[in-house]
């Protein structure tokens, strides 16, 4: 299994650089039509690069900053090695052949997070799955891929767990709906060793996990599973992150991210506090 390189890797090096980019260019009045004409581009590839969205070109991020007026080589050369830093490939390389590429901008953006608060319907969050467990789950999706597929669709989730145990990894907030633990993913025995490694993670100093019980009804998220991700820079906004069964949506509007923290916030006042999750496991452990 290869080691995940984590820290503020690829993905969030882009976001960087292009909130930086779009900051200089709106600063020197310039419009995206005006700054894709002098890269020898289009206005939708300027709107691209300042997301964050796809790779810079060295020598389209110095022509930019000639347009933009920055004349500075100390922050020029700051920028140019941004750029090369975007560029890097990201840990996860070695199994982009087994994951969508949609699939890639949630890595970087997990890798880079500070806070991730999740709430699940179906499936025991990816960060607290076990192989097994994991197994099971991709195979429902894939249930034509061979061994060898298989075998590192699984390898490269429990790479991503490794994040929860860095010294600087982020602290996951997981809400999950009781029938997460009733559902018999991969048979009871799974079932049951699943539940067991949820409650061994209960003490993990970055793991905050509450169960949303049947008997709550209706509750402030009842439209399905997200993922809300913060990180520790500035310029990076909140971002929304929504699985769906062929792509996935990335909101990082305002509006649309005040609406989903709203909605975990109500989620974790609905569900039973923390305090209570172990009791709740082993009762649902001696019911299996």
């Amino acid at each position: 299994m290869t080691t995940a390189h984590h820290g503020s890797g690829p993905t969030v090096r882009r976001m960087q650089l292009g909130a930086r980019l779009r900051a200089l260019r709106e600063a020197a009045g310039i419009t995206r039509e005006a700054a894709g004409y002098a890269i020898r581009g289009s206005e939708s590839k300027i709107s691209r690069l300042e997301l964050g969205r796809v790779g810079f070109k060295e020598r389209d991020v110095v022509d930019l900053l000639r347009l933009y007026r920055v004349t500075d080589p100390a922050e020029i050369d700051a920028m140019v090695g941004l750029a090369k830093e975007a560029n890097a490939p990201g840990w996860w390389q070695p199994y982009n052949e087994h994951f969508p590429g949609w699939f890639q901008n949630y890595l970087g953006l997990e890798e880079a997070a500070s806070l991730i608060r999740t709430y699940e319907v179906q499936f025991v969050p990816g960060l607290l799955q076990t192989p097994a467990y994991a197994r099971a789950v991709i195979l429902l999706g894939h249930g034509q891929a061979d061994v060898t597929d298989l075998d590192k669709r699984v390898a490269l989730r429990m790479v991503r767990k490794e994040i929860l145990d860095r010294a600087d990894g982020p602290r996951l907030w997981a809400v999950i709906d009781e029938a997460v633990l009733r559902r018999p993913i991969g048979g009871t025995e799974v079932l049951r060793d699943q539940v067991t490694y949820l409650l061994e993670r209960c003490d993990h100093p970055n793991v905050r996990l509450q169960v949303m019980p049947f008997l709550r009804g209706g509750h402030a998220a009842a439209g399905g599973a997200f993922t809300i991700l913060r990180f520790p820079v500035d310029d990076l906004a909140d971002t929304v992150y929504i699985e769906q069964l062929t792509s996935a949506l990335y909101l990082d509007k305002p509006e649309d991210v005040d609406r989903y923290t709203a909605a975990v916030s109500k989620l974790s006042i609905e569900a039973e506090p923390p305090s209570r999750t172990p009791d709740i496991l082993r009762r649902i452990l001696d019911e299996l």
